[in-house]
């Protein structure tokens, strides 16, 4: 049977999004919502919106029972997780097949399996498929630090079901292995109620490279192309895009195929990333797997014309892919730019406040995916991305000067944020070259700093505010005051 009606279990931007996409498909949507987010332009957009009671807004979008019964009340018999929250929970999926209702995602076994990295690396080592020399604390406890010393320093830890960044520490001496281990699995235990850990040999200067998968319910598995997120902070990614600068067409078609290999191996459904370190060697390993729709999907949207909510709803119908590997035609070049509330220029800290004005960038190429509105509150309780800027190009040169311009035009008052931060990264001379790592944005730290506005500068902005505020407490001497507002 056909989907009649999909719960959107998220908030934000990825709600409204895949609202829009269903509303083109003629399907009526519903989003849960906690009390913070009942202003919200997901409420506003969605057919149906049922608010969730919990302490904490994180708490209403984990609460399954909530969640399930929201579904059953509103004869919805889809439910599509987005990303975050509950989106790569084996548990949430299998609960949601319990009840009848179909999951627009990967079968909870295959989520559970790609979900713990150390099975995860086991089943694609077992498959042929490059991984980089690793160490666990299976088997033989007791000769873990031994191992780990085996594959040479620096190593990098990493939680078993991991994932933001959290539970990662970069090792480059044994002397300093032991401490960042027990600090790893502290954050482990804390994050994901998993302590397990595990090491592998760290990559100098490594790019991040991911292959967009679709696979459907029938055995078919195409990939539509590769996406770079080497532009990172503290292990999350803030501008990525495609194609990657660093891949020739041989490199290109021997990932992408290693790519799609892996999620045939896994049996994998839906749309899914699998991720690679990219070595400055040319050489690529896998890193993990997300099963879910990613953050960067635009990128991906924007030079294929593809729709992946789309996609990922004639999956979840059992129909067939529509597509071979040999329709799908990358045109030009796509950029997205994760516009967060923090503060870029001291360590990237969240910020908050209340929208006070949203006039997103337009133009050719340009789109903004955004869950925004004024009057919205902007709280440390979620994580801190407002919004996606997306460009695209011709080509990568045309594409950063878009990306530029459209980041100069955005106009976002009332939150702090890293528009112009970002504009920073994409006028640096490494970025326009191609010349990307993971740790591109520390060894520029200096570099990418704000500049201290001139005295002219300074004076410029003095006047205009003057000049706009009329209801400053400004007095105007006759018998000007009686001319009312002067004009040149």
């Amino acid at each position: 049977m056909p989907l009649r009606k999909v719960l959107i279990a998220n908030r934000g931007e990825i709600a409204v999004r895949i609202i829009r996409t269903l509303r083109t498909l003629g399907l009526p949507s519903v989003v849960v919502y906690h009390a913070a987010d009942a202003g919200s332009l997901a409420v506003r957009e969605a057919d149906e919106a049922i608010e969730l009671s919990a302490p904490t807004g994180v708490a209403a979008y984990l609460d399954v029972a909530a969640i399930l019964a929201a579904a059953r009340r509103t004869g919805a018999d889809a439910i599509h997780p987005g990303y975050g929250f509950l989106a790569e929970n084996a548990d949430f999926a299998a609960a949601v097949e319990a009840q009848g209702l179909r999951f627009i995602g990967p079968p909870p076994e295959v989520i559970r399996l790609m979900g713990d990295k150390i099975r995860a690396r086991e089943r694609v080592a077992h498959a042929g498929f490059p991984i980089t020399p690793s160490a666990t604390e299976e088997g033989n406890p007791d000769a873990f630090t031994e191992r780990v010393r085996a594959i040479g320093f620096p190593v990098l830890v990493k939680a078993a079901a991991g994932g933001g960044g959290r539970g990662m520490r970069i090792v480059r001496s044994a002397e300093a292995l032991a401490a960042e281990l027990e600090t790893a699995r502290r954050e482990a235990e804390r994050s994901f109620k998993d302590g397990r850990v595990y090491v592998e040999r760290y990559v100098e200067r490594p790019r991040h490279i991911e292959v967009q998968v679709l696979s459907d319910r029938h055995g078919n598995h195409l990939h539509l192309g590769e996406r770079e997120c080497s532009v990172q902070r503290r292990f999350q990614k803030l501008i990525e895009e495609t194609p990657s600068a660093a891949l020739d067409l041989d490199t290109r078609r021997r990932l992408c195929d290693v790519a799609v290999g892996i999620a045939r191996t896994v049996g994998y459904q839906n749309a899914g990333t699998v991720e690679f370190i990219f070595a400055p060697s040319g050489e690529f390993y896998f890193l993990e797997m997300n099963t879910r729709l990613q953050v960067e999907h635009p990128v991906t949207e924007m030079v294929t014309g593809l729709d992946l909510v789309a996609e990922q709803i004639a999956v979840a119908n059992g129909e067939p892919l529509r597509l071979r590997q040999d329709d799908i035609r990358a045109q030009g070049h796509a950029i997205e730019c994760r516009i967060c509330a923090e503060d870029a220029d001291h360590g990237h800290t969240p910020t908050n406040g209340e929208v006070a004005l949203l006039r997103p960038p337009a133009g050719p190429g340009v789109r903004f995916d955004s869950g925004l509105c004024v009057g919205q509150p902007i709280t440390t309780s979620f994580d801190s991305m407002l919004a996606k800027l997306v460009v695209h190009g011709s080509d990568r040169p045309q594409a950063i000067l878009r990306m530029r311009q459209a980041l100069r035009d955005l106009v976002l008052l009332g939150v702090e944020h890293n528009a112009a931060y970002l504009e920073r990264v994409l006028a640096h001379p490494g970025f326009g070259r191609g010349e990307l790592h993971t740790h591109f944005l520390e060894e520029h730290k200096d570099a990418l700093g704000a500049r201290p506005a001139s005295e002219q500068d300074l004076v410029g902005l003095l006047a205009a505010a003057a000049l706009v505020a009329r209801r400053a407490s400004l007095e105007t001497p006759e018998p000007y005051a009686s001319i009312g507002p002067w004009r040149n």
